[in-house]
């Protein structure tokens, strides 16, 4: 006959195995919790990639459409600061010139 202490030691082998089972069992349900979880934020994150991405050409396509508008006004920029400099020479020579016409009349008056 089995002795009554390897009954009850294979009696406590049974139980942790069934133990272990369990523990594996719900180590897996949590697995699976995760990586549902896991999946529905990958979801997430592609749709806000995607969404990224269509804004972001649209951006791009805006940019386009600015860049020749910014580029005639760089060009008006230095059409201007070129017309401000010939209004600076044109006003320096002007008056330059009504200086030596105003010293040339004092001198006329001085002498007459």
């Amino acid at each position: 006959m089995i002795d009554a202490g390897v009954h009850q030691q294979l009696g406590t082998l049974i139980a942790e195995v069934k133990n272990l089972r369990e523990d594996f069992r719900r180590s897996e349900d949590r697995s699976e919790a995760g990586r549902v979880s896991m999946s529905g934020r990958m979801e997430e994150l592609v749709k806000r990639v995607s969404t990224l991405e269509g804004s972001m050409t649209l951006v791009k396509d805006d940019i386009a459409g600015m860049n020749p508008v910014i580029e005639d006004v760089r060009r008006w920029m230095l059409m201007g600061m070129g017309a401000l400099g010939v209004i600076g020479i044109a006003g320096a020579a002007l008056g330059v010139t009504f200086a030596d016409v105003v010293k040339r009349t004092l001198m006329l008056l001085r002498a007459g």
